[in-house]
């Protein structure tokens, strides 16, 4: 995530954004490697293991993300199903999003 977009301030300093936030980050991560341990996918997103920890939880009692529990590790399960929350978008499936970050890198090159 080190390749982050900055756009010029007022007084001349740089602010860095994205166009997903970080729960939509980290729902990605997870939708690539169900399997992956929260450590991995916080890095993979540029936060804390404490914040991805906080975004699951909040991806799990929204409905997107159920978790289950495999010998150590957790697996996930995300529910392609579910709305976005904002209302512009509320009439959008999450699977949406998934199906264009997730889909097989294979299929660009015959677009």
């Amino acid at each position: 995530m080190s390749d982050m977009a900055t756009t010029a301030g007022e007084n001349g300093s740089t602010r860095n954004w994205t166009f997903l936030t970080n729960h939509g980050h980290v729902l990605l991560a997870i939708a690539r490697n169900p399997t992956a341990r929260l450590r991995d996918v916080a890095q993979e997103v540029g936060v804390t293991e404490r914040a991805a920890q906080a975004i699951v939880a909040d991806l799990e009692a929204g409905g997107y993300l159920q978790r289950t529990r495999v010998g150590r590790r957790n697996e996930y399960t995300v529910n392609p199903s579910g709305h976005f929350r904002h209302p512009a978008e509320a009439d959008r499936q999450v699977g949406d999003l998934l199906a264009l970050f997730t889909s097989d890198q294979t299929d660009e090159g015959t677009r």
